[in-house]
């Protein structure tokens, strides 16, 4: 079996309506789906709760639950805040830079860019406290086939030791050359 895509993939919000309003404003999303039920489908569980859905570009689809009768939202505290986050691909570096202004402009918190060498990216926060990603491809294809080369000898490496390989030290030469 190959799957075909991701059909979507859905978190938790502490609000519908804003989290639909924040994505549409702030990302350009548009909204698709509302779905609404009293019981679970499949647990059969009575817990109301409003899911809806977000268009992200490409037949992907960005999915949230506002559940009114579980305690509140929270996140796990044994993860840092920064590994958790969903990234979206932007066209370019101009693309990057103008969604960085227009996520300012309406008051929201950037970091970033940040130089990841095969992409360079933005870093921010939606209101349930998501972390969201902004990425733009800026690598060679002479930069992706050396990281194809080496990818099962690092995970192996890493397997064995759990500490970071050197393969592919050459994408951070040129920070510690600045």
């Amino acid at each position: 079996m190959k799957l075909n895509k991701i059909h979507h993939v859905a978190y938790r919000c502490k609000d519908a309506k804003q989290t639909v309003d924040w994505y549409v404003k702030n990302l350009n999303m548009d909204f698709v789906l509302a779905i609404a039920e009293d019981l679970v489908p499949s647990t059969k569980a009575p817990d109301p709760y409003m899911h809806v859905f977000l268009d992200a570009g490409g037949g992907n689809v960005l999915a949230f639950f506002e559940l009114p009768n579980s305690p509140d939202m929270g996140r796990d505290t044994n993860t840092p805040e920064w590994v958790q986050h969903i990234a979206f691909k932007v066209d370019n570096l101009q693309v990057l830079e103008e969604a960085k202004a227009r996520l300012q402009a309406n008051g929201v918190e950037v970091l970033g860019p940040t130089n990841h060498t095969i992409f360079k990216s933005i870093y921010f926060f939606d209101p349930s406290g998501h972390r969201l990603e902004l990425a733009a491809d800026v690598g060679t294809p002479e930069m992706y086939a050396k990281l194809d080369a080496c990818k099962w000898d690092m995970l192996n490496e890493w397997a064995q030791t759990k500490r970071a390989p050197k393969h592919a030290a050459w994408m951070h030469e040129q920070e510690l050359q600045h």
